[in-house]
């Protein structure tokens, strides 16, 4: 199934991503760094929705108090909660 998520307090503005059988799919962010985007695409591409959780939760861009692999987080835990994915 496909998600699109606003994000809050980063330069990127949405994160777009397919959830099938627990796994992460095709995860796009529009707007923010793209090339460091693209890379945290390609790397969590086929994780499970909990691996990518416990490894991006938490992560800081400068003082802004999140970061956009955060934020990717906090996409996939509001659809886990929701969903029971």
């Amino acid at each position: 199934m496909r998600y699109q998520y606003q994000t809050q307090g980063t330069c990127s503005r949405i994160i777009e991503f397919e959830i099938e059988d627990g796994k992460v799919h095709s995860v796009q962010f529009m707007g923010g760094c793209m090339g460091n985007l693209q890379g945290i695409s390609k790397l969590v591409e086929g994780m499970s929705v909990d691996e990518v959780i416990n490894r991006l939760e938490g992560i800081n861009c400068g003082m802004k108090g999140t970061s956009c692999p955060d934020q990717l987080s906090c996409a996939l835990k509001s659809v886990k909660n929701q969903a029971q994915v």
